[in-house]
This record gives structure tokens, sequence and C-alpha cells, in this order.
């Protein structure tokens, strides 16, 4: 571990490791806690096939816990516009940063209190994957 940091909406590590290690790595620790990757977005790719940009590489992983997942949407059925909860990897001055987005700040734009407890669980298992790197 290089260090780790609080974003205003998610919690990251810059990792020193390669990209690809990196992005290995971190779908090796959302299982460890029982997350899928629903998806992949390769950023870089995308941007130069759509606007012939380059940027640095960095993709987007859509991560589901399902058991979380399913009882989120017997609270709201409409939380699906939130899911899943994406985690990025990118390059960034030779290193990798891997950041996982905040689920309680996302919940509260629902306002449904009994979400909270799934958020913070959510954020729990985030933090760990994190950690882990």
């Amino acid at each position: 571990m290089i260090s780790q940091a609080q974003h205003p909406y998610g919690i990251g590590k810059t990792v020193d490791l390669p990209y690809s290690d990196a992005i290995e790595r971190t779908r090796q620790a959302l299982q460890q806690q029982g997350f899928g990757v629903l998806f992949e977005i390769d950023m870089k790719a995308k941007l130069q096939e759509k606007l012939g940009v380059e940027i640095q590489n960095y993709v987007i992983l859509g991560a589901c816990n399902p058991p979380v997942a399913y009882q989120a949407l017997q609270e709201e059925t409409d939380i699906g516009l939130l899911l899943p909860c994406n985690v990025i990897v990118y390059e960034r001055e030779g290193k990798s940063e891997v950041v996982a987005v905040d689920a309680a700040k996302m919940m509260t734009v629902v306002g449904n209190p009994r979400l909270e407890a799934k958020a913070q669980q959510i954020n729990d298992m985030l933090h760990k994957v994190i950690e882990s790197l």
C-alpha cells in the first residue's frame, strides 16, 4: 500500500502495482467480499473509439453483492438506478488508483431510512476491499 484516502464520494487507495495487476487484485478483493463484477467499461478504449481522444488507462468495474442488492430492491424498487456499486481503477504517475463508491452517500438521494443499514453494510465491505489491496 502507498496511501489510502477518503474522496468526496468514495474511498480509494494508491497502490504500487501495474494497472493490469491492480485490476486483477481488485477483482479478487471484491470476490472475497461477496461481490461479482457485472460489467467492465474500458474508458480509455471507449473514449478513443467515440471521440478520438487519449486518456490514461481507466476502467470502471460494476460490482454487485447479490444478497444485499436483492434486499435493497425489496425496500425500494427504483434503487436499480443506483446499482451496481462502481469501483474505478486508473493509472496515475506510474502507480494505480483504486476508488470505490461511498454507498451511504449515494443512498442519501433516496430518502429511505430502511436502506441506511444496507448502505453501511456495503461500505464496510468496500472498505475491506480497498484495505486489502
